[in-house]
């Protein structure tokens, strides 16, 4: 099965210098002894987000109560209850901020309000309220790249060059041009004129577009609709740092901040070296190695840092980052003198893909030796920083069909078991997207007149858009619409296995992935070993199974195994390296394994896609 680059992967790669593009990743070097030393010493910070499960929810898809087809901000009130028992500590909410919905709330155009179609401001103090007697923080998605082109401060912006907000955007007269049939050529106040240089925008096409009013062009990145604010203009900071501001005041736990890499660009506008390849739309692709990623941000990043800071209760930043190997996240996470993020997005595990970003054939993403070295990279390589792992988020294909491809129903199960396996018992912060737990799919039209997401629209069929990833939530097998909505049309269809995969139908069963997960939060939280253990990986050159121990400071010790084969393997495990007995104390996993004789773990037989968990004394 042959699916499309996803947008981070696209932007992952767009983001790399032309240096990096031309690297052959380097071979795996395994930690040093002072390394591993390191990562198997316990924890003991309480910090709430050092142990969450972060759970994001897409607005528009989770609950619709007042049966328009969209789901609001009360539906989300109304499932708190179901996200307390599944574990839940914090939800991030997408964009529900009012919006054009150019990009479904990614495209602001005030920062301080709800949209009409999600609520009302005193509806999210409500659920603010609520989520509060259910032990659950609520993080907001915060856009600082950019505002929509609706938004008051752009329409101003855009209608002279002496409004109040006319430096806060992109703007450029352009290059004089004597070809007024050049692409992007325009008459201005000095004749004809196009882009003042070559950059790409990440949603197709030249990131400059006209303005007559004022006889320029202004930059995005993204969308037409999506213009960058000027963070090289002093009242742009204060304006966006103001709005932080509005939503901490109301109790907010902080904020996951969506492109936080493209906040400058070069000031001199050079022309960015070319990819080589051409978009959906045949235009050159520039590497945005000039417009993402520059000093600049971590200035911003650190003044922000210190506004959270100045607020109780352990506020938190999450980043949007996407890097080409784990040590270059330390730069986000700052310094102790002078802090940035606690929790830089970690996609080196869960969004990685072999041959560019294009996944084809049978389980490609399941590649065990990329995942015993990011693991092993997430734990040697951050001196001590927090991870944050992620394997589903609104812009990629699910888990499910990634890593499952093209593998039988019963191991596509046993699959996504093993990756929400990976994603809960590591030392890492845990993010995960509503229906993961399910085993949602993803449900990508098949028709351009049914695609929603306008990258989809302008790209078909080459791009057909991140609608799949966005279906509403499977709360039951009801028609017409899983009771998601009380609407027949919700705006998306749902999903087509909504009978069998749905909340209802797996609760409390025995096999399903939402008790697999279920209980893995719960040993997650129950065992100190999973909390806040050290960790050892075990058996390094084995190229099947994935082993390591979690060792918490009481000497208690839990062991994780991971056949990532469809057949069945045997493992002679080392446990004396790591301090800790051979012999199990307690078994969670859903198929039978094989022991050694007396309860010893070594050797230990694995059922094809088998995931261990067990207690080590």
């Amino acid at each position: 099965m042959t699916r499309r680059p996803s947008i981070p992967l696209l932007l992952f790669t767009l983001l790399l210098s032309p240096a990096a593009l031309a690297q052959t990743p380097p071979a795996y070097t395994p930690p040093t002894p002072a390394e591993i030393r390191a990562a198997a010493q316990p924890t003991s910070d309480p910090t709430w987000w050092k142990h969450a499960v972060i759970y994001e929810i897409y607005p528009r898809s989770f609950q619709d109560t007042n049966g328009d087809g969209i789901g609001d901000l009360n539906g989300i009130t109304l499932r708190l209850p179901y996200l307390q028992s599944l574990g839940v500590d914090a939800i991030w909410l997408a964009p529900m901020y009012p919006s054009p919905q150019v990009d479904f709330g990614y495209d602001i155009s005030d920062y301080t309000a709800v949209d009409p179609q999600y609520g009302t401001l005193a509806d999210f103090d409500r659920l603010l309220a609520a989520a509060q007697t259910h032990h659950i923080r609520i993080l907001l998605d915060m856009v600082l790249n950019h505002t929509s082109s609706k938004h008051p401060w752009f329409v101003d912006s855009a209608s002279s060059r002496t409004n109040p907000h006319a430096n806060w955007y992109i703007w450029n007269s352009g290059k004089p041009t004597t070809n007024p049939k050049a692409p992007n050529a325009h008459h201005g106040p000095r004749g004809w004129v196009v882009p003042p240089n070559n950059w790409s925008s990440l949603f197709q096409g030249s990131a400059w577009e006209w303005v007559p009013a004022r006889g320029q062009f202004y930059y995005h990145f993204f969308y037409k609709q999506q213009p960058d604010l000027n963070w090289r203009n002093p009242a742009v900071e204060k304006a966006m740092f103001d709005a932080m501001r509005f939503w901490l005041d109301r109790g907010v736990a902080g904020f996951r901040l969506d492109a936080i890499t493209t906040l400058f660009e070069d000031p001199k506008l050079h022309d960015e070296p070319l990819t080589g390849r051409l978009d959906a739309s045949g235009f050159p692709e520039s590497n945005h190695s000039l417009t993402s990623g520059l000093p600049e941000v971590h200035d911003v990043l650190r003044r922000l840092r210190k506004l959270v800071d100045s607020y109780p209760d352990n506020r938190v930043l999450v980043g949007e980052i996407y890097v080409p190997r784990t040590s270059d996240l330390l730069q986000w996470y700052g310094t102790p003198a002078a802090p940035e993020l606690q929790l830089p997005m970690d996609t080196l595990v869960g969004f990685h893909t072999e041959g560019g970003g294009q996944a084809s054939g049978a389980n490609v993403n399941l590649n065990l030796a990329h995942f015993r070295q990011s693991i092993s990279d997430m734990e040697t390589e951050l001196d001590g920083h927090q991870p944050l792992l992620v394997f589903d988020n609104h812009d990629n294909t699910r888990s499910w069909d990634r890593f499952g491809d093209d593998a039988t129903p019963e191991n596509k199960l046993r699959i996504a078991k093993l990756i929400a396996t990976i994603l809960y018992t590591t030392r890492s912060t845990a993010l995960t997207y509503y229906g993961a737990e399910l085993g949602m799919t993803t449900h990508t039209p098949t028709r351009k007149e049914d695609v929603r997401d306008p990258i989809g629209i302008t790209g078909w069929p080459q791009e057909k858009g991140r609608d799949g990833e966005r279906t509403p939530m499977q709360w039951s097998p009801l028609p017409p619409s899983a009771s998601f909505s009380p609407s027949a049309h919700p705006w998306l269809p749902i999903g087509s296995d909504y009978p069998t995969v749905n909340v209802t139908s797996e609760t409390g069963q025995p096999d399903t992935l939402l008790t697999w997960t279920h209980d893995l939060i719960d040993l997650r939280r129950g065992y100190p070993a999973l909390h806040d253990g050290g960790f050892v990986m075990l058996d390094p050159t084995n190229p099947s199974v994935l082993s390591f121990v979690r060792k918490a400071a009481d000497g208690s010790a839990i062991l994780v195994s991971l056949n990532f084969t469809a057949q069945y393997q045997t493992v002679h495990l080392d446990l004396a390296a790591t301090g800790v007995g051979s012999h199990y104390t307690w078994v969670h996993m859903d198929d039978n394994v094989q022991f050694g004789p007396l309860y010893t773990l070594s050797p230990l037989t694995l059922p094809p896609y088998a995931a261990l968990i067990t207690g080590v004394k």
